[in-house]
């Protein structure tokens, strides 16, 4: 990293991907927002998130600054290094006002299809976008073969983190959004995985109040439902790709104002 060139940048975060470990980098978390000097969507990365310290782990809607340098390593235009120790919180926006302050930031980026993303993506890597979606269902299937093993060894690695921590526990679920683009009538539908955070966080956070599996699942789906009611709220998913499978795009996470007049 010592070769790059680091600028500061100010970043409204919008997405919190929930962490995952390597040996190269440690339990990191990926992040992407709007780089709100160009308002062109950014990802950032890595970011040893439970290494920071209390008074920087950063929520979703927080304005960060942070010194960035584009990924030689990586060919998706968005796709940003930065450097852990510079990241400073600006401030959080809240949901005052029906959302009004961060309409006022997600109303600079293009809404496009997911269809279109794919298709641009083709030509010239993009990765990141923000897409209109109808037709919304939910669903949930159990993962297979998770390793566990493999990513305790990751855990003990000698001199891997900052900062020795419990590591953390993987979700026994994988969660999607199936929809179609409304933007585009040709749409033959997609279906995506959830990779925000806070869905994981939920399943955790829930599982106390509910003795029964499938009581919680609903719990889930019930409430991923609410959240993306077209009829209710002003629905767009924050969508991305994945390092090594470009092709595959995934749901970062919803923004779900409602609408005006509910």
């Amino acid at each position: 990293m010592r070769n790059l060139n680091f600028q500061p940048k100010r970043i409204l975060v919008l997405a919190k991907a929930y962490p995952a470990r390597s040996f190269s980098y440690g339990e990191t978390v990926c992040c992407a927002g709007i780089d709100l000097d160009t308002f062109n969507l950014i990802r950032i990365y890595p970011i040893n998130y439970r290494d920071l310290d209390y008074t920087l782990r950063f929520k979703k809607y927080s304005v960060i600054e942070a010194h960035c340098a584009k990924d030689p390593h990586d060919a998706r235009p968005e796709s940003y290094r930065v450097r852990q120790d510079s990241i400073n919180i600006l401030e959080h926006i809240d949901t005052s006002q029906n959302w009004q302050k961060r309409k006022q930031y997600i109303q600079k980026v293009p809404v496009k299809s997911l269809c279109q993303i794919m298709e641009e993506e083709q030509v010239d890597n993009t990765s990141l976008g923000l897409i209109r979606p109808e037709n919304i269902d939910f669903h949930y299937e159990r993962k297979k073969n998770i390793k566990t093993a493999k990513k305790n060894l990751a855990y003990a690695q000698p001199g891997l983190f900052d900062k020795k921590k419990e590591p953390i526990e993987d979700i026994p679920y994988q969660f999607y959004y199936s929809f179609k683009c409304a933007l585009e009538p040709e749409c033959n539908g997609h279906r995506l995985a959830i990779l925000d955070w806070e869905i994981n966080q939920a399943y955790r956070k829930w599982r106390g109040q509910y003795s029964d599996e499938e009581e919680l699942l609903s719990k889930i789906r019930d409430q991923w439902l609410s959240i993306s009611d077209c009829q209710k709220r002003d629905v767009l998913f924050f969508v991305g790709n994945l390092f090594r499978f470009r092709k595959v795009f995934v749901v970062l996470s919803v923004f779900y104002p409602p609408k005006l007049g509910r």
